[in-house]
């Protein structure tokens, strides 16, 4: 089963362990697990804090790159709903099955936050709600916006 009849949100998320570099070049590197699989891998904001919580549990901060799918669709990457895994979006490039031309960088990213959290006590779902009720992690085609970052 695939959200593919799900509109993409206008904001998705990649979740990084280190700060960006500020300002924002063009284009940032890719991670090592979206050049081996060949996309670049995102969350909506109801997905975010569990990918954090998977990926991230051994971090104490994270930053969070709040991207324009508007400005990237714009530039011809091609989003697409991960088969099985709700809230999980890859980006491609311009043609499918390639990141080649996708990108995160200047003009993409539209807000960067910083989450720290205390390792060991708190889990990322229990921080990244504060960002879900200030109203920064949204999900502008889903019913509502994501104060939805639930415990699961």
């Amino acid at each position: 089963m695939t959200d593919s009849n799900i509109p993409i949100p206008r904001f998705v998320y990649k979740i990084v362990p280190s700060q960006p570099p500020s300002p924002l070049p063009y284009s940032l590197p890719l991670s090592a697990l979206d050049a081996q699989d060949g996309f670049i891998h995102l969350s909506d904001a109801s997905q975010v804090a569990k990918t954090a919580d998977l990926f991230f549990a051994d971090c104490e901060k994270v930053w969070l790159l709040q991207l324009d799918t508007e400005v990237v669709k714009i530039e011809g990457g091609y989003f697409v709903w991960a088969e099985n895994l709700p809230g999980c979006v890859h980006l491609y490039g311009k043609e499918k099955d390639t990141w080649d031309g996708a990108r995160l960088g200047e003009a993409t990213i539209r807000d960067i936050k910083e989450c720290t959290r205390r390792l060991g006590t708190e889990n990322w779902v229990d921080n990244m709600r504060k960002q879900a009720e200030q109203g920064w992690l949204v999900d502008q085609c889903r019913s509502k916006a994501s104060a939805s970052v639930s415990r699961q």
